[in-house]
């Protein structure tokens, strides 16, 4: 693929994480979105670099005040606030989502599955860190991290199934 394309896809995949953003499962101190699911898949889909790259798209409309993070935040505050550690963690996830597609670890089912869920237990670790500066491990256990495991494990899964209907509509190179 060209530079152009992957370009335009980093787009296509950031404008993918802010509407993943916007799927809001109410919970307290940090909502349940699908941003990790389009993290993920920015990574898998486009590789570690232009994975990464998709998500510097992302948080820098964040940061630039557009609207694109849950409950519709931006600017600097959610990057110093208690979804920080999320935040700072979804670059991190993607580019090891890409590394995992490229070493082939997320070509089966129960490995992919695995993997998939320990990056997203990074997320969940790195953000859970964060938050517990604000108010305590185990509150932050509590409130950030142990309610979204469920949803780790199920967003994992449609992952797969995305990077699985990705294979079959896009080229692939020839490893």
């Amino acid at each position: 693929m060209s530079a152009l394309t992957h370009s335009l896809l980093a787009l296509a995949f950031a404008a993918l994480m802010a509407l993943g953003a916007q799927v809001d499962v109410p919970m307290h101190p940090v909502p349940m979105t699908m941003q990790s699911f389009a993290v993920l898949l920015a990574g898998a889909a486009l590789g570690p670099a232009w994975g990464v790259v998709a998500v510097l798209i992302y948080l820098g409309a964040a940061a630039l005040g557009l609207p694109v993070l849950s409950e519709g935040a931006g600017a600097l505050g959610p990057f110093t606030g208690a979804t920080a550690g999320y935040i700072f963690a979804f670059p991190v996830a993607a580019g090891l989502a890409g590394l995992a597609r490229r070493r082939g670890l997320l070509d089966r089912l129960p490995v992919g599955t695995a993997v998939l869920f320990c990056l997203h237990l990074l997320l969940l670790a790195m953000g859970g860190g964060w938050l517990a500066t604000k108010i305590g491990a185990a509150d932050a256990w509590t409130a950030g991290v142990r309610p979204f495991l469920i949803g780790a494990a199920v967003k994992s899964v449609l992952v797969l199934a995305a990077l699985a209907a990705w294979r079959r509509l896009t080229p692939q190179p020839r490893t």
